[in-house]
């Protein structure tokens, strides 16, 4: 049996399970169906090198063990042109990712160097029109809530759905 060839990494908060489970029916209900292969997920970054796999996965066992859950919530929905996500406010989560971005800061693509807007996206690939009836609908409805982050993830990026490859989680006491 023949190993897959190396692929980026891409580094991910996880989300708490109802936190999870409501924002993966948004996504069901709002995303173009051909291409939701992906659960709701919150983004820290988008490439990092395979080669920086062993250093990445102590680093996030470093940043979550024994540390309590970051204080988390959701924020108003905003436009992504052809889609809509939900802005995330995390100072504990931010701080984490700026550890790390430091940590890697010779490894960072020009996308992750470039800040960070933590987001969950629940809508993209659509019609500008679509996407606007949608953040209009979700601004009616919405109200500020406080989101669990669970712990820091990595996954391969194949071209496809995203294979794991770690899971570091806070503690949750």
């Amino acid at each position: 049996m023949s190993e897959s060839p190396p692929a980026p990494i891409i580094v991910t908060a996880l989300l708490g399970r109802s936190d999870q489970i409501w924002l993966d029916g948004l996504r069901q209900r709002h995303f173009p169906p051909e291409r939701n292969f992906l659960a709701a997920h919150l983004t820290m970054f988008h490439h990092l090198p395979p080669s920086a796999a062993e250093e990445l996965k102590w680093r996030l066992a470093e940043e979550t063990r024994a540390v309590p859950r970051p204080k988390a919530a959701l924020a108003a929905p905003f436009s992504l042109g052809r889609g809509v996500a939900y802005r995330v406010d995390s100072a504990e989560l931010a701080a984490i990712r700026a550890s790390l971005a430091e940590a890697f800061a010779g490894l960072l693509t020009p996308q992750d160097q470039a800040g960070w807007r933590p987001h969950v996206t629940i809508q993209n690939k659509v019609e500008p029109a679509t996407a606007k009836a949608l953040l209009a609908d979700l601004g009616r409805e919405f109200r500020p809530r406080p989101l669990i982050i669970d712990g820091l993830a990595t996954w391969w990026y194949r071209g496809g759905p995203w294979e794991p490859l770690s899971q570091h989680r806070f503690h949750a006491g």
